[in-house]
């Protein structure tokens, strides 16, 4: 991802942020989240077979840190905010079996190429809570907004760019375990509604159990699961699925 801008983003939303919780009747929440997912799938070109990332390229299991940020308001008109930035980036020496295609290069297997995939992008959803007592119903529209590339490099190279915004249906809902501070929970973002902005599709989904305390502090854990489908961007397709187990801390203001 481009450290840059995302920096420039999370600064302007927690000064916006901050500035707006003045008033007590705006939620604000804070976080961290650190998740390590295992990687599978596979990639081509538009003309190219196919290279898998297990199977091809023995890709490894990753870990990666985000910050969370979560604005509600009372305003029924606007939506609220939740942001977050994920780093899905991994490099891996490549030990093909035979020689393989890539958009228009060809990698011999005794050359060992080095492959990097850079997947990492930023996650605004804008949702509004349909209900909000013990159970905790929301409704909105996930945009995630991708920066990275895919390449695969040895004594020559190609690199695709992965400059793409998908838009999901996001949906989320939360149950209180009453007079415990205990909470469930889960979502899904995919594409059930087709807006008409991108040809490919995503899917995140999550299921979590957590715990709040009185005076705001939260910790909460479960498992996600990610999926990539690429179709045709810069000559690029993929079928990338993450999952695994999460954590997330925070404090509610």
């Amino acid at each position: 991802m481009n450290s840059t801008r995302q920096a420039i983003v999370l600064s302007a939303l927690i000064v916006l942020a901050c500035s707006s919780a003045r008033a007590e009747f705006v939620g604000l929440d804070i976080g961290a989240s650190q998740w390590s997912a295992s990687l599978s799938g596979a990639f081509q070109g538009s003309s190219d077979e196919s290279i898998d990332l297990v199977d091809d390229l023995d890709v490894e299991d990753s870990s990666q840190s985000s910050m969370v940020l979560i604005l509600e308001h009372p305003i029924q008109a606007l939506p609220n905010l939740r942001y977050q930035g994920f780093d899905l980036d991994s490099s891996v020496p490549s030990a093909f079996d035979s020689d393989v295609n890539f958009i228009g290069q060809t990698f011999r297997s005794a050359d060992q190429p080095d492959s990097s995939f850079d997947l990492s992008h930023e996650e605004i959803v804008l949702y509004y809570q349909l209900v909000d007592n013990w159970v905790d119903l929301d409704l909105g529209v996930d945009l995630k907004l991708f920066d990275g590339e895919i390449s695969v490099g040895g004594e020559q190279s190609a690199t695709v760019e992965v400059d793409e915004t998908i838009p999901l249906l996001y949906l989320s809902a939360r149950f209180d375990l009453p007079k415990t501070g205990f909470y469930v929970g889960a979502s899904i973002n995919a594409n059930l509604v087709d807006l008409g902005l991108s040809e490919s599709e995503a899917q995140d989904s999550t299921i979590l159990l957590g715990y709040e305390s009185r005076r705001g502090l939260g910790i909460e854990g479960g498992y996600k699961y990610f999926s990539l489908d690429l179709d045709d961007v810069n000559e690029l397709d993929t079928d990338f699925e993450y999952d695994g187990i999460f954590f997330n801390g925070y404090y509610n203001f």
